[in-house]
């Protein structure tokens, strides 16, 4: 990765010299001082004539005699370049979203439990490694005791080899229905002409639940961990967050290239737009990547070497984890994290206006186990991971412990690609097709809830003090490449008062988009690892105003969807009992919507 760094910082040092030569600050001072000079000579020029007028005794006539409406009107002029120097360099605009949601879950299941090396277990056991059984305070007496299904398989000699650990002895099946969610969304653009060739772009994002600014979830998915790739995305709250802010600098030293730096505008990419019933709101591929980051771009377009309209080549570099500020590692134990960071191209291949052909490609280098953040730390896991602290948190079953989480070890890279063509009829109809694909590459390693689409294997341990058993991840069951693929179709058609459009999506068993950014309250559909559908009719208010109704259908076929941790099991075999997670899963959902969105 480091070698995509050096080779940005090789380009910029190659930069002609004169394009450094001014800075804007010493610019714009230049152009204002201009400016008022030009204003005071034409005060001069009036001041000269009523002078002339008095030299020779006569009356000054109307043409030499400056008017009040001259005074007011060179007033006004000075007071509009000062004006200008200081309210005028960013523009704002925005947008103000309300939404209402009726939420609905069938057959939703808990069904916890880990893989466990019962070979080295029964080792330790029978070594005394964990006390005797015959006394009630050894660490594995309590555990017995604790499992008395365990401690019956245990004696029977059927613990054998690498198999499942359950939490439960049966699955908890359940549905859920939140009638009524409300939530409201407020965008604020800013924009600012810096120089000719250097302008800064940016974006405030408030999104919260009506009633609920807390900013931090029960961890019951991971759609509720909210970190620094959607914490604009994702209702945390009435503070604002920054969802992009960066600058371009364009055709640097008359070469057509462009570079942009800061926080990215990567999300709401094509086609996701026509849902959104805005122009194109980010730059890749919204089928693969929907993700806030910070990097860098360089591009430029290629219209004038190739004769192909709309063609944009990019480069694009950013950083999606910081593994060692802030995590500390003053106290040097954080060998295990390793920054993440991406590199990739991304294309518009074909643009004139009413067709669109895009592809994308990149890379996601030493992905972790989790991202840094923070959780209200569930009940049941105090249950199933701290039996001793479970006992007091018993006495408070409303209360929920907010706890700061990073990850704990890195479990591989990533490999996405994306490609979307889009095209508006004559009559107005338009449609989009997409395709993606992902590829997982793991180390080998896990943490608590996997590795990279991998289980974890639990081995027993002493915790530090010797009085009890602890199951530690050690490694992962599976360390082979996994290859994942998505599709993403969809229509929009006129209708009376607006428009009418129909989407689809499906996600393969090892599909791993990094779409966590879309805003959809029961998960990034398009990270869905199963089927969605979705109809919507859009009723144009006025030109600034307009209401969306909206159904999205879910069917999830497999665990996971929305991240490269764990392994995917179909949801069908949870249910039954055969398979485990240690996160709630989801068969089928929908989600019925209507929304008020008013721009200004």
């Amino acid at each position: 990765m480091k070698r995509f760094v050096n080779l940005g910082l090789i380009a910029l040092l190659a930069l002609p010299a004169t394009t450094l030569a001014t800075t804007p600050e010493e610019a714009a001072l230049q152009q204002l001082q201009q400016q008022i000079e030009k204003l005071s000579a034409e005060l001069e020029a009036l001041s000269k004539k009523v002078e002339a007028s008095k030299g020779t005794g006569e009356q000054p006539t109307a043409a030499a005699q400056p008017t009040p409406d001259e005074f007011k009107e060179l007033e006004k002029r000075l007071d509009k370049v000062e004006r200008h120097a200081t309210l005028d360099r960013i523009e704002f605009s925005g947008d103000l979203r309300g939404r209402v949601h009726s939420l609905h879950y069938q057959d939703v299941t808990f069904n916890p439990g880990v893989q466990v090396d019962f070979d080295r277990f029964g080792a330790d056991a029978m070594s005394g490694a964990f006390g005797s059984p015959a006394d009630p305070n050894s660490p594995l007496a309590q555990m017995m005791a604790a499992n008395p299904g365990l401690a019956s398989m245990f004696a029977n000699g059927q613990l054998q080899g690498i198999g499942p650990f359950p939490f439960l002895a049966m699955p908890k099946t359940y549905n859920i229905n939140n009638d009524i969610l409300y939530n409201s969304r407020l965008r604020l653009n800013m924009k600012a002409k810096v120089w000719d060739n250097v302008k800064f772009s940016g974006r405030l994002n408030m999104y919260k639940n009506w009633g609920d600014s807390t900013g931090v979830k029960v961890f019951d998915s991971w759609n509720s961990f909210t970190m620094d790739g959607t914490s604009s995305s994702s209702t945390s709250g009435d503070g604002l967050h920054v969802d992009r802010a960066y600058f371009d600098w364009s055709n640097i030293g008359g070469s057509g290239v462009y570079l942009s730096i800061g926080r990215r505008p990567s999300t709401y990419g094509p086609p996701t737009e026509f849902r959104e019933n805005e122009m194109r709101g980010g730059t890749p591929t919204g089928n693969v990547m929907n993700l806030n980051f910070d990097g860098i771009t360089i591009g430029r377009s290629l219209e004038d070497w190739t004769g192909i309209e709309g063609m944009v080549a990019r480069f694009c570099y950013g950083q999606g984890f910081e593994s060692e500020w802030g995590n500390g590692e003053l106290f040097n134990n954080l060998e295990k994290l390793k920054d993440t960071h991406f590199a990739g191209f991304n294309f518009d291949l074909y643009n004139d206006g009413s067709n669109f052909l895009q592809a994308t490609i990149f890379t996601a280098q030493d992905i972790n186990d989790g991202f840094k953040g923070l959780i209200a730390f569930p009940t049941e896991y105090g249950a199933f991971f701290a039996p001793t602290l479970y006992n007091d948190m018993q006495k408070f079953p409303n209360f929920n412990f907010v706890t700061r989480v990073q990850p704990s070890t890195t479990i591989g890279d990533m490999n996405l690609a994306g490609l979307v063509f889009s095209r508006e009829e004559e009559n107005g109809l338009k449609w989009f097709t997409s395709a993606g694909w992902t590829q997982l590459r793991p180390n080998g390693k896990a943490g608590m809830f996997g590795g990279m689409g991998s289980d974890a294997i639990f081995q027993a341990q002493l915790n530090s003090t010797g009085t009890e058993i602890m199951m530690v991840p050690v490694s992962a069951d599976d360390d082979k490449n996994r290859n994942g693929y998505g599709v993403y179709v969809g229509m929009q058609v006129p209708a009376p008062m607006g428009k009418f459009g129909l989407e689809y999506n499906y996600g393969s068993k090892y599909w791993t988009p990094f779409t966590q950014g879309q805003d959809d309250p029961v998960d990034s559909k398009l990270a869905t690892r199963g089927h969605v559908g979705e109809a919507y009719y859009i009723v144009e208010i006025n030109p600034r105003m307009f209401l969306k109704m909206s159904g999205i259908y879910y069917d999830y076929e497999y665990s996971g969807s929305g991240s490269p941790v764990g392994k995917p099991k179909k949801i069908d075999d949870i249910e039954k009992g055969n398979a485990y997670s240690m996160l709630p899963v989801i068969d089928t959902a929908y989600d019925l919507n209507a929304s008020l969105t008013v721009q200004f």
